[in-house]
């Protein structure tokens, strides 16, 4: 069963938590939040693409080296985790003090995504591995107009499953996003 809390419970708990997953589709502000947090926290930010997923020129990090990779940084005693990858919720759900589960309407997702490349075009976002400027594609676009439906029944499954008693705050729009770190105060 999952604990599900408020906003301002989540920025109470937020002010000792030591590990914290910000997870939701592509263009809901994951990014934007877990650095927001990681400055007023003093908490460090890892961004998954960056660290574990992606090498240069979009290129996949083979995936024994990517696991290894989120298992030690998922030992570390303090992080604020970016990324939402159902497959490796296993390990990051049982070290988590709190999970942010982003989860704006769709439309909302498609415009974060379609905004960010705009404005990055040719360029890699801080967040990302070198050598991976912004691109657009209709596949990509298709994963996240359907993000809720296909991958969001997963996560729910590895929140019940591998961190039951994690509690689990849902932020459904921008505006959430921006009200939880106004809660917590100006940045450090």
């Amino acid at each position: 069963m999952t604990v599900s809390i408020t906003i301002d419970e989540a920025a109470e708990l937020l002010r000792t938590a030591e590990r914290v997953l910000v997870i939701g589709g592509s263009g809901s502000g994951k990014s934007t939040l877990a650095q927001g947090l990681s400055t007023r926290l003093a908490v460090p930010y890892v961004s998954m693409d960056r660290e574990i997923f992606w090498l240069p020129g979009w290129h996949t990090r083979p995936r024994a080296e990517a696991l290894a990779r989120l298992q030690t940084i998922v030992a570390q005693e303090r992080w604020i985790l970016d990324g939402t990858s159902p497959g490796t919720l296993p390990l990051r759900l049982p070290r988590s003090h709190l999970v942010l589960w982003l989860r704006p309407p769709r439309w909302m997702s498609l415009y974060g995504v379609l905004s960010r490349w705009l404005k990055l075009r040719g360029q890699s976002r801080p967040e990302m591995a070198d050598g991976c400027p912004e691109r657009i594609s209709r596949d990509f676009l298709s994963y996240v107009w359907n993000f809720e439906r296909t991958e969001s029944p997963e996560i729910a499954e590895n929140i019940a499953a591998y961190g039951p008693y994690v509690p689990v705050c849902v932020l459904k729009s921008r505006h959430q996003n921006q009200q939880l770190l106004a809660i917590l105060g100006p940045k450090y």
